[in-house]
């Protein structure tokens, strides 16, 4: 009933604007080798601060501003889709020094940077990274296709000194989603018709179980039924703004 509880006071701030207005809200983890900053952007988007290192993930000029953002070390691209991969958000936070971690479809448009292909892992500015596939099992486009393919999209694991983080990416419950093992914070899609649904992102969960979970890229799906799905799981469920 806490945990409930904990998701509606959440709620309430759900209905700000489309632009979210810094400075945006923020976590901090505990690990082994100092704090964790999770700032929270919205949508897909995140920006991880540990070390003196900043990481972007698919940086989106519809949500901030970024010239008021601290600049990135290292900047993940989970897909080509517009709201991931957004070239003036992206070069505003990149500078010769910047890494850019990419999809293969994603370098057709990104110059420079590291391409990953799916179940690749690779250590890149001390951050061990894991790509993980991320790609729909049932919803469809009106022509039959699938709104993400396999083979195409990268979820991504980076591992801050003792902790897993996993961002999923677009994508459903996929079995190499289930079988991830570890992993401390989750962050989980949930935007209708494109990725999960609530039960799909709670049979992830139970699988994997990983410590905390985020939903995110939620649009809008109701957050409370994924709360109540996962309420007798050993799984703390995290409600930011991530619409």
């Amino acid at each position: 009933m806490k945990r409930i509880l904990s998701v509606l006071v959440v709620i309430l701030f759900l209905s700000q604007p489309a632009v979210a207005e810094q400075p945006f809200p923020q976590d901090t983890i505990k690990t082994g080798q100092g704090d964790l900053v999770i700032t929270f952007i919205g949508h897909g988007t995140l920006v991880f601060t540990f070390q003196g290192t900043t990481v972007h993930i698919d940086p989106f000029m519809q949500l901030a501003d970024y010239t008021a953002l601290p600049k990135a070390s290292l900047i993940f691209l989970t897909h080509h889709h517009r709201d991931h991969l957004d070239l003036p958000a992206l070069n505003e936070v990149r500078t010769p020094d910047t890494m850019v971690v990419m999809t293969k479809t994603c370098s057709e448009t990104v110059t420079g940077g590291i391409v990953m292909a799916n179940g690749e892992k690779l250590i890149i500015n001390g951050i061990t990274v894991e790509a993980v596939p991320a790609y729909n099992l049932v919803h469809r486009r009106d022509t039959g296709e699938l709104f993400h393919p396999k083979g195409i999209g990268n979820g991504y694991i980076l591992t801050f000194a003792d902790k897993r983080i996993y961002i999923a990416g677009d994508t459903e419950n996929t079995p190499e989603m289930k079988a991830l093992k570890d992993i401390d914070i989750a962050f989980l899609p949930m935007n209708l018709p494109y990725t999960m649904t609530p039960e799909m992102v709670a049979d992830a969960a139970r699988a994997f179980q990983p410590k905390i979970l985020y939903p995110y890229h939620y649009g809008e799906t109701d957050l409370n039924q994924v709360a109540l799905l996962l309420q007798s799981a050993p799984v703390e469920v995290r409600i930011r703004p991530m619409k």
